[in-house]
């Protein structure tokens, strides 16, 4: 026993680690990963009750995609030290190798810890993607396999343009990206509107008086949301220096101001106070914050919340325009907003705050008279985007054409819900009422078996209550039994006046 405990090597480049490192990156990858619940709250809530549960389902199981492309080769796609390209990594950490050790030899960490907190930021992208891809038409296997090799072939190598080594992080002095504006945002808000674009629109003769079914869990996922986008920004900056906290502030300025943007102007056309709008416009807000809470002075947070709130608004409308049923508004609150992020450090980006985590060194932009900063800036946009919607694209006419695995499900399906068709679950299975009536029983046969009760129904009520036939209300009752009138609105008012009377009397 003591010869096989000699033989076991202590891992020493443990001592050569900041334990407060390790701790950052463990704990915030914990706390980021809540945002993916506060997702499948958040789009549960904007479906229709019958597909309520199938968000939660997709969104929660884009997750577990995604952990396992990167475990698989994802990280060593995006964050690879041995590629010789600047568009996409290699092979080197395929599995998880390699990781243990640093990546250099005055690194505070081991490359694990940073790989387990950047697959938090693919968890999230993923998860605002998926909503997309069910929405109330989308068929579940179709749509893993999309969101694998979305990841693979879209993720990975435009968070190597721009974290991992690739053209973005040098071109003209490189882009200025803090906490994912390109590879969170635009890839998910340019992928959701090129996929629902496939699935199609949603029949419209199931969306008669379409509303979010759930206000409640709207709130609660864009808490849950709010929350992990704290750490998400906060610790973007891989270090514990000031940046942390200025970023963290940066996020909340542009998260309330784009919140009280967007109620704003929803009030002035309907004169109510909406929830489902201070949720929206908090979540422009903060999407908008991603790529600029590490850039910007505080102040100009306030003009970018503002400035989300607004544009994120009336970009809802792009939707209408190309005829597309983006039904999350992913493209508008999420994509729109992240441009406008890496806009904003075009004008507004500070060397100065930039350099508040002690390591990065950035001419900034306008602010510091750094005028082609916005070109750059543009052209990393554009990229992104571009790429984005052509491959999405390609994936989804592939896939689609693939038999067993077309993209969307059929009327009938439509008809009785995602939750019934894909799942055979329900998110309210004991409180589930149809909205329909005609969907509870045929109406015509209904009605003849009303009359043919009524015959024996009416003169059984007449035997029994012989002391009340002469009161007006119980006429009323007896004409309707008859008449086969057994509406709902019509019983209540009836007893609800002999109810009146007979306390009256």
């Amino acid at each position: 026993m003591s010869d096989i405990l000699s033989k076991k090597q202590i891992f020493t480049e443990n001592f050569k680690y900041n334990e407060s490192f390790v701790l950052l990156f463990s704990i915030s990858s914990s706390l980021i990963w809540i945002m993916v619940p506060g997702l499948a709250f958040l789009y549960s809530g904007l479906a229709r009750r019958k597909s309520a549960l199938s968000m939660v389902w997709i969104v929660f199981m884009s997750s577990f995609i995604g952990i396992f492309q990167w475990y698989f080769w994802g990280y060593s796609l995006a964050f690879s030290d041995t590629s010789s390209n600047n568009f996409i990594g290699d092979l080197h950490f395929f599995g998880f190798k390699n990781l243990l050790g640093a990546s250099s030899s005055d690194s505070d960490f081991p490359q694990i810890a940073y790989a387990l907190f950047q697959m938090q930021f693919l968890l999230v992208t993923l998860a605002i993607l998926a909503g997309a891809c069910v929405a109330e038409r989308g068929r579940f296997l179709p749509s893993m396999i999309f969101l694998f090799c979305w990841a693979t072939v879209v993720y990975c190598p435009v968070v190597y343009w721009i974290w991992g080594g690739g053209w973005a992080s040098s071109f003209r002095g490189g882009a200025l990206d803090y906490a994912g504006g390109g590879p969170v945002e635009i890839l998910s808000g340019v992928s959701a509107f090129v996929f629902s674009a496939f699935l199609g629109r949603r029949n419209e003769t199931l969306m008669i008086n379409y509303r979010p079914h759930n206000i409640s869990t709207i709130f609660l996922g864009t808490s849950l949301l709010y929350m992990g986008w704290l750490f998400f920004n906060g610790f973007s900056c891989a270090n514990a220096s000031l940046k942390v906290p200025y970023s963290m502030m940066n996020t909340h300025l542009a998260g309330a101001f784009g919140a009280i943007s967007w109620v704003l102007l929803d009030f002035r056309l309907e004169k109510k106070w909406s929830m489902v709008a201070a949720c929206s416009g908090c979540i422009s807000g903060l999407v908008a914050a991603t790529p600029s809470s590490g850039m910007i002075p505080l102040w100009a947070s306030v003009i970018l919340g503002i400035a989300a709130g607004i544009i994120c608004n009336f970009s809802t409308k792009l939707k209408y325009i190309c005829r597309v049923d983006d039904s999350l508004d992913v493209l508008a609150e999420h994509g729109i907003a992240g441009i406008i992020g890496l806009i904003f450090n075009a004008l507004f980006g500070s060397s100065t705050v930039i350099g508040y985590d002690g390591v990065t060194d950035h001419l900034g932009g306008w602010i510091d008279h750094n005028w082609k900063q916005l070109y750059i800036q543009i052209a990393y946009i554009l990229a992104t985007a571009g790429y984005s919607a052509g491959v999405t694209a390609i994936l989804c006419f592939v896939i689609d054409k693939i038999p067993g695995l077309h993209l969307r499900i059929d009327y009938n399906a439509e008809e009785v819900g995602v939750d019934e068709d894909q799942i055979g679950e329900f998110a309210y299975d004991y409180v589930e009422v149809r909205r329909d009536f005609l969907d509870w029983s045929n109406p015509v046969a209904e009605q003849s078996q009303q009359h043919s009760e009524s015959a024996s129904i009416a003169p059984s009520l007449r035997n029994t209550h012989v002391d009340r036939e002469n009161k007006p209300e119980t006429r009323q009752i007896y004409e309707a039994v008859e008449d086969g009138d057994t509406s709902t609105e019509h019983g209540a008012e009836t007893a609800s006046s002999m109810e009146k009377n007979e306390k009256t009397n």
